[in-house]
């Protein structure tokens, strides 16, 4: 597949950011999100996502191909701690070893910036993310009945966490 790059986003890969998320959006696999963004949308959220909530992307030959984010849990601050995790491939990328990459450098990036555990939460039937993340160490929490609604019927939601270390 040739060379995949992991690097810290930046600005000019909001396209493809928002590309690749709202392709995760229209396959319903990975969110509860059910109307696609737009770059003003992107762009706010970008910008909350510069000191410890990190953004990156995984390149391959010049182009995005995915993208994790390191974002707020709770905004209490005994939660300060505590990151919650998104990861998104490229319908064209998936199941070659992306997540697993962005998964181990985000990881990094967490630990730096003090969190001392990851938590995500992903669709019981997302049987490919669920084994990247077991295969990382994470393990399940439980799952929430009825979370969400998703084409007007209830949809479960698994939680999952990786413990990082003392804080």
């Amino acid at each position: 597949m040739g060379n995949i790059i992991i690097r810290k986003a930046v600005l000019n890969d909001l396209e493809f950011i928002l590309q690749i998320y709202n392709q995760g959006i229209k396959d319903k696999i990975a969110t509860l999100e059910t109307e696609t963004k737009d770059i003003a949308y992107m762009s706010r959220w970008f910008e909350q996502h510069q000191d410890r909530y990190q953004v990156i992307v995984a390149e391959h030959d010049d182009q995005v191909v995915g993208w994790a984010s390191l974002n707020p849990y709770n905004n209490r601050c005994s939660y300060a701690g505590v990151a919650d995790l998104s990861i998104y491939i490229s319908r064209s990328h998936r199941g070659k070893g992306i997540g697993g990459m962005l998964l181990s450098v985000i990881e990094k990036k967490a630990k730096e910036f003090d969190f001392h555990k990851i938590v995500l939460f992903t669709f019981p039937f997302n049987q490919l993310g669920q084994g990247l993340y077991r295969k990382y160490g994470y393990r399940e929490v439980g799952v929430f009945n009825n979370q969400g609604i998703m084409d007007g019927k209830f949809i479960d939601v698994m939680a999952m966490e990786k413990l990082l270390g003392e804080p």
